[in-house]
Order: C-alpha cells, then structure tokens, then sequence
C-alpha cells in the first residue's frame, strides 16, 4: 500500500490561482452542506412544531366541546372590528427582525385586546407570518417598484397606499418603524 501525500504549501511558498480556486470552492461546498443541513434541522423543528400547536388547538376545542366553561387560560378578547387601527410602517426590515416585531404585536393586542395593529411592510416574506394573527399590508420596495414601474414614483405609491389604509381601518394612529432599532413591548405600551 503506498499512500499518495498532499503537498501543503508552507507558508513562505505562493500558492497557485488554481489550488487556491479549489480549496475555496471546497471551503463554498462544506458551508453550503453545512447550511443546508441547518435549514432542513429548521424545517422538522418547525413542522414539529406546528403540529404540536395544532395538537393543542384540537385538545383544547375538544376539551371546550366537552366542558363548554373550562378553560385553563383566557384568551384576550379580540380586537373588534370598530376599533380604531394603529397602523405601523415597517420599511427595509428583513424577514427574522420584521417575525419579532410582528410578534411583540400579537404580545400587545393579548395585553391591550382594544389595539388593532395594521402592519405595512416591503418584506417579500410578509405571507410566512399570516399565522400570527395581526393584519399584514404589502407594498414592493422601493428597488423592487422602480425596476418594473419606473413611470412612477415609489413615494407617490407608498402615499396613494397610506391614504388607503387610514380610510379603510379607520386609523388613528401611525408608527414609522425605526429599522435599526424595532420597538419593544414595553416601548409600545407606553
């Protein structure tokens, strides 16, 4: 048996552009695999997840169906469609801060049930968190708009689409959120 050595440049030897180009895209390929690994990690954690929620949900309905006064923790009223709407303008925030905003939200409308939150976001990704119960509005962003209707200005849309909201759900309020810095609950009790 005689075992074939890889050469390893010391440090004082040039390394050539082709081994280089190859030890990087070994390098690309293992952080690649590496990733890929963690989102699909991610996606059994959150079907897991997911069905461990549903689970409840039906435990809890049955549960209700049986003994129609039981129930081990109430839940907040809903937010009744007259309430005035705060409408919170979330522009340039990536998917993972515009999910913890999202659910700082759903936090306020559990401890206020009068506070109906409208959230105006540009994040493509918006539709992943219907599920958490605050009214999502979609408007493209601004590179987005500009590359399939150059004739008009993003100002005049993002206007055009406030003025609409404010009619629409009666809104009282409006929050600009800072995308470098999302409120916290306790900023948006105040």
């Amino acid at each position: 048996m005689h075992e074939t050595a890889v050469q390893v440049p010391s440090a004082r030897e040039p390394i050539d552009a082709m081994q280089r180009a190859r030890w990087e895209l070994r390098a690309m390929a293992g952080r690649l695999r590496t990733m890929e690994a963690t989102l699909v990690d991610e996606r059994r954690r959150s079907e897991k997840l997911r069905r461990e929620r549903d689970r409840l949900r039906d435990g809890r309905s049955l549960l209700q169906r049986w003994f129609p006064g039981w129930s081990r923790t109430k839940s907040p009223a809903p937010a009744v469609e007259g309430t005035p709407a705060c409408l919170y303008v979330v522009i340039g925030l990536e998917f993972e801060p515009l999910r913890e905003f999202v659910q700082t939200l759903r936090q306020r409308v559990r401890i206020e049930p009068g506070h109906r939150p409208v959230v105006l976001t540009d994040c493509s990704s918006f539709a992943l968190l219907r599920d958490f119960g605050v009214l999502l509005e979609y408007l493209p962003d601004r590179e987005t708009w500009e590359r399939h209707r150059p004739d008009r200005s993003w100002e005049d849309v993002l206007s055009e689409r406030l003025s609409r909201l404010y009619r629409d759900h009666g809104t009282v309020r409006t929050i600009f959120v800072n995308r470098a810095h999302p409120p916290t609950l306790s900023e948006l009790l105040r």
